[in-house]
């Protein structure tokens, strides 16, 4: 189905959630959406696919009934290019739904060989029994018999895959009759049909009763994990005798053999149907409680183990991989602490702050950190670790007044002279100074900046942590650049790299991204494109996207220098990408600045004057963080833009850019780099300015007036209930529509679309 969707086919699985309320979070975190303050998750996530086409998957809905059956429905109310296909044993009864009853693999007649041998259910044990016994074969004997064999298992594929697994141990005549002592048919009755045990259920229940008592609660204990989980995590909630149980387990097929993750470490996963069978006999024992507690403080243990990794170079990859590894365990941890246990839910959520930065989630975890932030005693050192990630989720958002909010009320707090004077008292204030920096340096109050930036240096030394006082070398470089200082910047930032002892590898690859402006900014373009170069390689072997993002603005500027133009669009477009990922507002008003350098460069003016009307208007009343180091100066080329196409098509530009939102603007800065990042002459025509002809955009020409009004309609964000009631039609005529007018353009998204619009100019 992947292809009959723009956006793809995504999976959310729903069997771990406990709560209901957490259904359309947990949806989100799937789909890679980050959350939007003070709006209910399923309106947001509702908003957030508005534009896209997608296939989404919920799987296992049945214990949470009624909130996917909500989300649904406002996922369909306001995304109308969604489709949804949910997994219930029993349906969503909302409108629109189409119910499919899922049959079990087909069956053969046993006398039939031939036939047997090509349906489906023998087809799957024969070719799981070759996993449990290279020596399978089957022929004139066993066929039959497995004929037979999944005929009582009901065509169902998890009892056909138990069965097969034991092939290698009782072979399938056996295993026969072994299904038949287990459901203990007696001749004269057929107690099997009543009771319908040829089901799933009676497969579980077969191979957990093959399980002695100590089996039997590692089973139980292990099915509380949400997802793969070591060794080590089943001793953790299960004891210490566990590790001879689940290797009992993966012989009865009762969890999945083992796999070497990236982090180097074998996981065993238990099957979703699987998993909720042992918790419900996980609640019947008693135990589901004291498990689920040794559960969440396995994954505290995991988390702060594996994040201290991060704060040194040598230990940052393995500490990452370990992260990521445990990551479905650690959101489950930390759900189940924000209900029970507020101490271990702030202590998870600072644990994974930095890990969440580095990989891009931070804007979209600041609910979260909010709510464990109000956990925490005001004035606390948790506390004002916790507030000083909310500032910093808040600079990268569209937020820097917030930032600056938060950051300030941490430095009245750590300065307190009431309050007793630590260690880790010093190093948070000489952080929080270091971010008050930034931030100071984010809305342009740059001697301000610089005097935080001093303050922060000065209390850095007094800690003797190369980490902190890197961090406040960094941000004092950045502050006395943009007050003219460049030569004392590039001093203190070499400063900063030379510190002795280890420092965080972000924080190093954010000196490589300052080093890079710095040298661009003197004039060392050579020097800057090999800083650039390790930057980028770094920020990739980590999966650093924060760091990333604004390097591959660096590798663009560098490239407009030296007359490179198609790996500038190359790098702004990947700029933009991971910022509409990460949420950074700032990646995307510089990404957006560079392609109207971009444009400029290549003699399209119009484009550039509407470019840069957007990004005006979008940061107003913020500044840019960083004046622009493209070849030109910004305001000198508008002019000549202006004089070029004229005044009244500069105004028309300018009047586009203007109009247009966030989302609109960058997915027309979107195009404009992908235009740019083909080959000289592959469609670039197609780019038509506000007042010129130009070569009708591919598809376009297909389209009748009323078609192409809808999609102008959609370029502008309207949905189909509002493009119906704007045009008096039903939302199914709009959406038969748009549909034919997919299949004319080849354009299966709502961004395509918009982008198709862009490019006629009818937006």
């Amino acid at each position: 189905m992947a292809g009959r969707f723009a956006d793809g086919v995504w999976l959310a699985e729903l069997a771990a959630v406990r709560d209901p309320a957490q259904v359309a979070a947990v949806v989100a975190t799937a789909l890679g959406v980050r959350n939007m303050p003070s709006v209910a998750a399923a309106d947001a996530l509702a908003h957030a696919l508005a534009g896209r086409q997608l296939l989404l998957v919920l799987d296992n809905c049945e214990h949470v009934i009624g909130a996917a059956a909500e989300l649904c429905g406002r996922l369909l109310l306001g995304a109308d290019d969604v489709r949804v296909l949910a997994t219930s044993r029993e349906p969503l009864r909302i409108a629109g739904e189409a119910r499919y009853r899922l049959a079990p693999l087909a069956l053969a007649d046993p006398e039939d060989l031939d036939a047997a041998k090509e349906c489906e259910a023998v087809t799957l044990f024969a070719d799981r029994a070759r996993q449990a016994d290279r020596g399978f074969a089957l022929d004139e004997t066993t066929g039959p018999i497995v004929a037979r064999l999944v005929a009582r298992l009901d065509g169902m594929p998890l009892a056909i895959e138990l069965a097969a697994a034991r092939v290698d141990a009782l072979g399938v005549a056996q295993l026969l009759d072994r299904i038949d002592d287990r459901f203990g048919l007696p001749a004269d009755g057929d107690r099997l049909a009543d009771e319908r045990q040829r089901s799933l259920a009676a497969a579980v229940q077969w191979s957990y009763q093959l399980l002695d008592d100590a089996e039997r609660r590692v089973f139980r204990a292990v099915s509380a994990f949400p997802g793969p989980f070591t060794l080590e995590g089943a001793e953790a909630v299960a004891g210490p005798d566990a590790r001879k149980a689940v290797l009992r387990l993966v012989d009865c097929s009762l969890l999945v053999p083992p796999r070497v993750e990236p982090d180097g470490r074998s996981r065993y996963l238990m099957l979703e149907t699987l998993r909720a069978y042992g918790a419900g006999l996980l609640a019947g024992a008693g135990e589901e409680g004291a498990v689920t507690a040794a559960l969440a403080a396995y994954a505290l243990n995991v988390a702060e183990e594996a994040a201290l990794g991060l704060y040194t170079r040598s230990s940052e990859v393995a500490g990452l991989r370990h992260l990521d590894a445990e990551e479905v365990t650690l959101r489950h941890a930390l759900g189940w602490a924000m209900e029970r246990d507020p101490a271990m839910a702030l202590r998870l959520a600072l644990t994974q702050g930095p890990w969440w930065q580095l990989r891009g989630r931070l804007t979209a975890a600041a609910p979260l950190l909010a709510v464990a932030a109000d956990c925490a005693q005001a004035g606390s050192e948790e506390w004002c670790a916790a507030r000083m990630f909310l500032g910093q989720a808040a600079g990268q958002a569209a937020d820097p007044a917030g930032a600056l909010h938060h950051l300030t009320v941490v430095r009245d707090t750590l300065e307190d002279s009431g309050r007793p004077a630590s260690m880790v008292r010093s190093m948070l204030l000489a952080l929080c100074l270091s971010g008050l920096s930034a931030i100071l340096l984010y809305l342009g109050r740059g001697a301000e900046a610089a005097e935080e930036g001093r303050r922060s240096l000065a209390l850095a030394r007094e800690t003797g942590l190369p980490g902190v006082e890197a961090a406040a070398l960094a941000s004092l470089s950045a502050a006395v650049w943009s007050v003219g200082d460049l030569d004392d910047a590039i001093k203190l930032v070499h400063q900063a790299q030379q510190t002795p002892g280890e420092i965080p590898g972000a924080l190093d690859r954010s000196l490589a991204l300052l080093v890079t402006m710095l040298l661009t900014e003197a004039g060392d373009l050579a020097a800057a494109e090999q800083a650039c170069t390790a930057g980028l390689t770094r920020c990739r072997e980590v999966g650093d996207a924060v760091n990333l993002c604004y390097q591959l603005r660096n590798a663009a500027v560098l490239d407009l220098r030296a007359g490179r133009v198609e790996g500038a669009a190359v790098h702004l477009h990947e700029q933009l990408e991971i910022a509409v990922r990460a949420g950074l507002w700032a990646g995307l008003l510089t990404g957006l600045d560079g392609c109207g350098y971009l444009c400029a460069a290549t003699g399209r003016q119009a484009e550039a004057v509407t470019v840069w009307a957007a990004m005006s208007a979008l940061a107003d009343p913020f500044p840019l963080p960083f004046e622009s180091r493209y070849p030109g100066n910004r305001d000198e080329i508008l002019r000549n833009a202006a004089a070029l196409i004229g005044p009244d098509s500069a105004r028309a530009a300018e009047e586009r850019g203007t109009a247009m939102s966030l989302t609109t603007a960058t997915d027309y800065a979107l195009m404009l780099a992908a235009t740019h990042a083909r080959p000289p002459g592959a469609g670039r025509a197609a780019l038509a300015a506000p007042d010129g002809p130009a070569a009708t955009p591919a598809g376009l020409d297909k389209l009748s007036p009323r078609e192409r009004e809808l999609v102008t309609l959609v370029a502008q964000g309207r949905t189909d209930a509002q493009i119906a009631a704007q045009l008096y039609i039903s939302v199914r005529t709009v959406s038969s529509h748009l549909d034919r007018i997919r299949d004319k353009t080849g354009c299966r998204r709502r961004a395509d679309l918009t982008r198709l619009a862009l490019s006629a100019g009818l937006v």
